[in-house]
């Protein structure tokens, strides 16, 4: 199936490894350009020159996308070096899952508002674009009450909240928004593997609640996400997708 996204620009948060990582490089992959951006610098330009290897236009800073003027401006620059924005992703997570006021801190300014901020500082591009689409990354924390802190998951519920609240509003300007809830993830460098090294208790006991009896792969989380962002999804729009191999049980009517 052609995608439909060669010759269109995406922007991606979190883009350096995990879950950021694989989307950038299934869209690069695709014929898009892209652009990422997160915290270690040289992450970013590892990943940026992984992602030129490919063939195509790929573009990068360092960020750290609670700080709303140096996310805006990385929003900016992207447009600049990619010739506009078809889509954005918006990825990071502060994976603030303490019971505290930080947490809930953590949460708002990272997950929330990096989220709103990426939207808003993109929208007069995505206005322009004839496919343009927001995805951004919730969790099935966002679904049900687990082990994760109140924060992580209440926050994670909002972003979906937003999401089908921007595609109705946005609707009549050709502009969808969708979610999508990863269950949990594994990867070189991520939260699961350090949990495994350092807390094998908690590791087992995620590991138990999973049907299939693994984590989740990075790529194919990315996967769902690309193929939502992308025109050939062009009539889905306020959906929340849940890429969880059955570990919720939750029904969505």
């Amino acid at each position: 199936m052609d995608l439909g996204l060669k010759g269109l620009r995406v922007l991606v948060t979190g883009g350096s490894k995990g879950i950021g990582r694989s989307c950038a490089e299934v869209f690069a992959n695709e014929g898009a350009a892209v652009s990422i951006c997160a915290r270690d610098a040289d992450g970013v330009a590892a990943a940026v020159e992984a992602l030129k290897a490919k063939g195509g236009t790929a573009f990068g800073q360092a960020v750290n996308v609670a700080d709303a003027d140096a996310l805006k401006a990385w929003v900016e620059a992207s447009a600049a070096a990619l010739g506009g924005i078809d889509i954005v992703v918006g990825n990071v997570s502060a994976l603030a899952v303490a019971d505290d006021e930080a947490a809930w801190k953590a949460g708002f300014d990272t997950d929330m508002m990096h989220s709103v901020r990426l939207v808003n500082a993109a929208m007069p591009w995505l206005e322009k674009s004839s496919a343009a689409s927001i995805t951004l990354i919730s969790s099935v924390s966002g679904r049900e009450v687990d082990f994760t802190g109140p924060a992580y998951g209440a926050f994670k519920a909002a972003l979906v909240h937003y999401a089908q609240g921007l595609a109705f509003k946005l609707a009549g300007k050709g502009i969808r928004a969708n979610t999508v809830s990863p269950g949990n993830t594994y990867f070189d460098g991520g939260i699961w593997q350090w949990i495994e090294s350092n807390n094998s208790e908690l590791f087992g006991q995620a590991m138990a609640l999973n049907p299939t009896g693994r984590m989740a792969k990075p790529e194919e989380i990315a996967r769902g996400v690309v193929f939502l962002a992308s025109p050939a999804s062009s009539f889905t729009t306020g959906t929340n997708l849940v890429i969880d191999g059955a570990l919720t049980r939750g029904v969505q009517l």
